[in-house]
């Protein structure tokens, strides 16, 4: 596993703590690259930028990676997103009034992002991905109980991070959101459009990730319940039912797969 040493040969900006950090996995250099230069041609040119390579190996899982560099971090707002969004339009500036507007509207939310889905199941969704172009599902701000990946933004000092228990690629957003919740604070997508050149994916990887976070959740919170993501339902499973619910789920998708 690589040092948390290595994240400051990555660190760029002044001495005096930044605005934002933004934190990344890289799996491709020249991806990561291209996403930091349209973050600075949109008004991030002060922020710090931090990654972690996993261009060789997957020596980091999103949950232990973002949670060492969201410790690392210096920033007032922490983003962690995917080394294949660009910002093309929307900037630092945009950022700044949407960040206003929700502490106004909400003083306890911790994280934002642009896709998620509501405590009733509804999508939430401002993003242009290969699933379609300037997609916009609100309402601005929405509470969400859970948030996709591609792009999240914490707000810096609620010691808000990743599950140490858990492990992979995937539902890291989610896990966030629990977290939140648990510590009193909120969640919610924001208005603030970006491209992400993904379409994203399900498949044996992401399944195992799936079956990993319910046990897990379900335990800790000590009660069954359903949290629709953007791309599956999670059947948080504590009792006999929630159990027998969860399984029987996901063994229809592995068979689907």
């Amino acid at each position: 596993m690589n040092s948390i040493a290595a994240l400051s040969e990555t660190t760029t900006g002044a001495a005096a703590a930044p605005e934002f950090s933004i934190c990344t996995l890289v799996t491709d250099h020249d991806q990561w690259r291209a996403m930091q230069a349209s973050f600075v041609a949109h008004g991030f040119g002060d922020a710090e930028f931090l990654q972690l390579d996993n261009s060789r190996s997957n020596r980091w899982c999103g949950y232990a990676g973002l949670a060492a560099m969201i410790r690392e971090a210096r920033g007032r707002f922490v983003i962690c997103c995917h080394q294949d969004v660009r910002l093309i339009g929307d900037g630092a500036a945009v950022l700044r009034e949407r960040l206003a507007a929700l502490e106004a509207h909400d003083p306890s939310w911790a994280i934002a992002g642009n896709a998620g889905a509501s405590p009733e199941g509804q999508l939430l969704i401002r993003i242009t991905d290969p699933h379609g172009a300037d997609q916009r599902r609100g309402p601005f701000p929405g509470l969400v109980h859970s948030l996709d990946e591609n792009f999240l933004l914490l707000k810096g000092g609620t010691g808000i991070v990743p599950s140490p228990d858990l492990s992979g690629f995937h539902l890291y957003g989610t896990d966030l959101c629990l977290a939140a919740r648990q510590a009193g604070r909120s969640a919610w997508v924001i208005d603030f459009h970006l491209h992400h050149l993904s379409p994203g994916r399900v498949d044996g990887g992401f399944l195992d990730c799936q079956e990993a976070f319910e046990k897990a959740w379900g335990r800790r919170l000590g009660r069954a319940s359903r949290i629709r993501t953007t791309c599956t339902t999670l059947t948080l499973r504590a009792g006999l039912r929630g159990h027998i619910a969860g399984a029987w789920r996901l063994f229809r998708r592995r068979w689907r797969l």
